[in-house]
């Protein structure tokens, strides 16, 4: 065997190699080892990409390179027209003898068996017969991680190397079937990494409810297309569907039903390994002292009790920052998500207060007088988050916020993410302002994906940069990236994932391929193929203008 070296960036020497076997043209025993160098922290990543691969002059079905369609576009990407065959009944994913991960590794051996059946489909069908197909010109991936700790039961965070990001988009959109029925894969060069390291999708199973299912297939959606954060906004107004079992009436009296509406701890906890196994980090948003009415359902006395004139009105508003016992049941309360949620951070919103309710309460506006806040209820506001934030950090979590946080002038810790959303003042305005204190910021304005409008309005999804604002570089560093948001006003299990899909791709290639990657029309084409990728996979991809994907008349 002979090893031929792959192109790598200069940060990846001195790294681990993935090693693809490759048989010559003439099925002689001739072999030629194939591997690509790697350098990532949590394993999950590390499975991963080839930076690329040479092969020899082999003879083999040629491609017209147009068709080749990787989304989201890599940073570096050649192919050539030399084609190999894959075979699901002589290729196959395996840990190289001197990796220090092994069968024991749940991570890789789950991913293996995702990536063959994502190239080959159903395993099983392939099970009885994977000696009657026709030979593969590559006869094995692989993996080998040298690391002494390969991590497998690591859990992605914001600081994770991505420069080797799971192989299954590098190689497994390269993967083509051929009018024979055969799959083919081209001589390809990659080198990838992401431009941010936060790319999320924001899903709201609070306005409507959110079958597991249909939180899992969004999950595996996001993989594909290299989505790496699940910002769950779990509870909200109008229902309260998380079990806790600190509290267990929050959901008891405070989701649409006690039982059929609810994620029990076993229902979370499935959804935090399902996402660790794509490389997908959990954040859970726990959004006060507003959105909090399905709170007050079963918790007593946590919210404001409104008044009419001098009388109570019968309705509540935000939390009763007042009350000593608000903050004990928040430390209760974040004591508990803090251990049932692994990420390093947690989102506690602050947004949208509405203070018609505190400037009616009598014991309220005795405490503005007392505290001096005059008649500037966003101090009141002010309070009660830097209370809460103190809380949280007590948990050794992080915490992102809203933008009204920072804009209302909270003291926040260094490490604090700022989550920008509104329109006015211009996010570009505010996006200045929030690296020019110098905090991490992430946006979401361009990217509210529930706002539907006809036609292909994915390009101006497309279109929006989160550094697309006067600042400084070290400005335009703080901006860690962005999420496309899907609130669930009008969204439910029956329409979320079309509305979503291929227009959360644009967000996708945005906020990981170079920024320089602005083509309109290239990208077109790229996100027709995708979507048509998508579909095959089980996934209900709204198609973005007329046409037809290539599946549909091979019957496959």
């Amino acid at each position: 065997m002979t090893w031929v070296e792959v192109n790598a960036a200069p940060e990846l020497i001195h790294t681990p190699p993935l090693r693809l076997k490759q048989k010559s043209a003439d099925r002689t025993a001739l072999n030629t080892d194939m591997y690509c160098l790697l350098k990532c922290s949590p394993l999950i990543l590390a499975v991963a990409v080839c930076h690329g691969w040479l092969f020899g002059d082999f003879v083999g079905k040629q491609k017209e390179l147009d068709e080749i369609s990787l989304w989201p576009l890599p940073q570096k990407f050649q192919s050539s027209a030399v084609a190999f065959k894959l075979s699901p009944g002589s290729f196959q994913i395996v840990h190289a003898k001197q990796s220090s991960a092994g069968p024991s590794c749940s991570i890789l051996v789950n991913a293996f068996r995702r990536y063959f059946e994502y190239m080959f489909g159903d395993l099983k069908k392939h099970e009885k017969s994977r000696k009657k197909v026709y030979d593969s010109d590559l006869a094995e991936l692989q993996v080998w991680i040298t690391s002494a700790d390969p991590e497998c039961d690591g859990y992605p965070s914001l600081q994770a190397d991505e420069s080797c990001e799971l192989f299954s988009l590098p190689l497994l959109q390269l993967v083509y079937r051929d009018d024979y029925g055969a799959n083919n894969i081209n001589k390809t060069d990659i080198s990838d990494f992401p431009r941010f390291a936060h790319r999320g999708i924001l899903l709201d199973s609070s306005r409507h409810f959110l079958p597991l299912k249909v939180i899992l297939a969004n999950l595996e959606a996001m993989a594909m297309n290299k989505f790496n954060v699940f910002h769950w906004h779990i509870v909200d107004d109008p229902s309260f569907p998380y079990m806790s079992r600190t509290f267990p009436d929050l959901s008891q009296k405070g989701a649409y039903h006690p039982f059929t509406h609810v994620y029990t701890p076993s229902d979370v906890k499935m959804v935090i390994e399902f996402a660790r196994m794509r490389g997908i980090r959990v954040i859970p948003e726990f959004d006060t002292p507003g959105h909090t009415q399905s709170w007050g359902n079963g918790q007593l006395n946590l919210l404001t009790p409104c008044y009419s004139g001098s009388s109570p009105s019968g309705t509540f508003g935000p939390v009763n920052p007042i009350l000593n016992s608000s903050y004990d049941f928040m430390t209760q309360f974040f004591k508990e998500i803090s251990t049932v949620f692994p990420d390093a951070y947690i989102h506690l919103g602050g947004d949208e207060v509405d203070f018609s309710c505190w400037k009616s309460n009598p014991d309220i506006k005795k405490f503005m007088v007392q505290q001096g806040f005059g008649t500037d209820y966003s101090k009141l506001e002010s309070f009660y988050i830097q209370r809460l934030l103190d809380i949280v950090a007590a948990t050794k979590k992080g915490y992102m916020v809203w933008q009204e946080v920072f804009d209302n002038g909270v003291k926040l810790k260094a490490d604090t993410q700022i989550h920008v959303w509104k329109e006015r003042p211009q996010y570009q305005d505010e996006m200045a302002k929030v690296t020019a204190a110098g905090f991490n910021a992430l946006l979401s304005t361009p990217w509210y994906l529930n706002r539907i409008s006809y036609g292909q309005d994915w390009v101006n999804i497309y279109k929006a940069d989160p550094q697309n604002f006067t600042g400084t570089d070290a400005q335009k560093k703080l901006v860690i990236g962005g999420e496309a948001c899907l609130w669930g006003e009008y969204v439910d299990a029956t329409n979320l994932t079309p509305r979503l899909w291929p227009r959360a791709s644009a967000v996708a290639e945005r906020l990981w391929s170079d920024k320089s990657v602005t083509d309109v029309g290239n990208a077109y084409k790229r996100l027709v193929q995708h979507r048509c990728r998508m579909v095959k996979r089980g996934i209900p991809a709204e198609p973005l203008f007329v046409g037809h994907c290539r599946q549909e008349y091979m019957g496959l």
